[in-house]
């Protein structure tokens, strides 16, 4: 938001002497009573939006203001996801669109794009990268933008996803095929360095709240612990890699092991690499 106009009120005005900083106690504490993960970098989030800026420098919340944060902390404590929100993914260096219909990456996945850049990095100046069920192409942009010389190629089912795939990756020279990753590339087997996937893997006994507001195609792994997409992406990722190839694969904290196992039965050496609080999240197989 702008700061106060002529014949809006200022902080002074119904709510006197309101600040960011009480509003944004009050937010930390409604957000985390719903049960919100975090809750205090929500609220700075919503803050900064609605200010139009770093709340270092925002002036204090006109009464206009104030409302819609309140209006917006509610809706997130209600569980609607912060992107919708704001209409903004943020993703290592990257700002996407968040857009309906279309997956919303979450901050753990940047630790599976981070490693497919390590890998893509290592293994030469020109490396091959497929990005099976890219979704809005977050994985995909990202290793275009930080590893010079990449080619990079992005593979979607969806028909709403590939759209935003296409036009997110436009810039960054990422191609964006439009198919099923499970069979995916077939002109490229046996040649590629790095295969990453964000792929659906959620169990249909793990469904956090937030969870339900993105596309179904884009969660559930299928089957009752949620592999059946994921094995497949290995199987496909076996095919595609050139001897010594990574495959990077991010999964529910409780399938690392089966994946670790499934990897080795299709000649892989696998293990599963920690998120940020240390849960088992994804498969890195070479």
């Amino acid at each position: 938001m702008t700061p106060a106009v002529p014949g809006e009120e200022s902080s002074t005005g119904s709510f006197p002497g309101l600040t960011w900083r009480a509003l944004r106690l009050q937010a930390q504490s409604i957000l985390a009573e719903a049960g919100i993960e975090s809750p205090q970098a929500d609220a700075r989030w919503l803050a900064e939006h609605v200010a139009e800026t770093s709340l270092i420098t925002a002036p204090e919340p006109t009464d206009r203001q104030a409302k819609e944060y309140e209006n917006l902390v509610a809706k997130r404590a209600a569980r609607i996801p912060l992107q919708h929100l704001t209409g903004t993914m943020y993703f290592r260096n990257l700002v996407l669109p968040a857009e309906p219909g279309v997956f919303i990456v979450r901050p753990e996945t940047e630790l599976v794009a981070g490693k497919a850049i390590e890998a893509a990095t290592k293994a030469g100046p020109s490396p091959l990268v497929v990005d099976l069920c890219t979704g809005s192409g977050a994985i995909a942009i990202s290793i275009a933008d930080e590893v010079p010389g990449a080619r990079v190629v992005a593979v979607e089912l969806d028909d709403v996803a590939v759209e935003a795939a296409s036009r997110n990756a436009m810039p960054y020279g990422v191609e964006v095929r439009h198919g099923d990753a499970r069979t995916a590339c077939d002109d490229l087997l046996g040649q590629v360095d790095v295969v990453v996937s964000n792929p659906p893997y959620v169990p249909p006994s793990e469904v956090p709240p937030e969870v339900g507001q993105d596309p179904s195609r884009a969660l559930w792994g299928g089957g009752e612990d949620g592999l059946e997409i994921p094995r497949a992406l290995v199987a496909r990722a076996r095919q595609l890699l050139k001897p010594g190839g990574v495959l990077v694969m991010e999964h529910d904290e409780n399938q690392g092991e089966a994946l670790v196992e499934w990897a080795r039965e299709w000649g892989m050496t696998g293990r599963t690499e920690p998120d940020l609080a240390g849960r088992p999240r994804f498969l890195y197989a070479v």
